[in-house]
Order: C-alpha cells, then structure tokens, then sequence
C-alpha cells in the first residue's frame, strides 16, 4: 500500500489538501484512498493466481522425470520471459550447447510440456502448454 501511495502521492496531497480546506467532508479522500487500495490488492491478487497456476503446472508434470536445464527454462517461461524462446535463446540461457537445447525440447514436446509455436523455421519458438490457463 506504502509503495501505491507514493506512485499516486502527488494525487494524494491534492485530494488530502482539499479535504483539509473544504467542509471536513472526507468522502473524496476516503474515495481516493480506497481506489489506491484496490489496485495493489488486485495486484496481489493476479500475483497469486500466477503462483497457484504455476504450481499446478509442476504438480501436474512433477511425476515427469527433467533435467536442470529443462527445469531451468521451464520456471523462465512461468516467471514471465519476454519475447519468444528459440532453441539458441534455450541454449545460451541454460548454457549448454545448440544440440542438447534442441534435445532437450523435443523431450519436453514430447512430454507434452512445451508447444511448438505457429513460425516455423528459423523463427520456432516455444511456449509452455499450459500457459493458456493464466
């Protein structure tokens, strides 16, 4: 809430000087403070969805036998990774060699964790299979 305020604190000390020299009526400031408390509760609020989301994806795999790297890159994507995953992004990121990243995704293709996106050819990528849920 703290850090909501400070975002908003020029809002803050406009609708709070008012309140002072106006009639005491409080509504605008009571108005203001509770919108500036909703916004990081909804924040929380879709934080934690992504948790639960992300654990039920590992629960749902956790049976499936993967490597560090896999691992690695798996818990990339769920933390929010820009832009699109390559096979050479998968091998720099896990610094292992061009090879084993693509091994190590047919693996999880074939596990049914990873899709392979739409592009083909030098533009494949790859995105989780259960993201769509978030």
């Amino acid at each position: 809430m703290s850090a909501q305020i400070r975002l908003d604190q020029e809002a803050y000390y406009t609708t709070l000087g008012q309140t002072q020299r106006g009639s005491l009526d409080i509504t605008d400031w009571l108005v203001w403070f509770l919108d500036c408390l909703r916004r990081p509760l909804n924040q929380t609020e879709q934080q934690l969805a992504r948790v639960l989301t992300k654990a039920h994806f590992w629960s749902r795999f956790g049976d499936i036998p993967l490597n560090d790297q896999q691992r690695l890159l798996g818990n990339k994507l769920w933390d929010g990774f820009d832009g699109k995953l390559p096979s050479s992004k998968w091998a720099k990121i896990a610094k292992c060699s061009q090879d084993t990243a693509s091994r190590d995704i047919q693996d999880l293709i074939q596990k049914g964790i990873l899709l392979k996106d739409e592009a083909g050819g030098r533009s494949t990528s790859y995105s989780l299979s259960d993201q769509t849920d978030i």
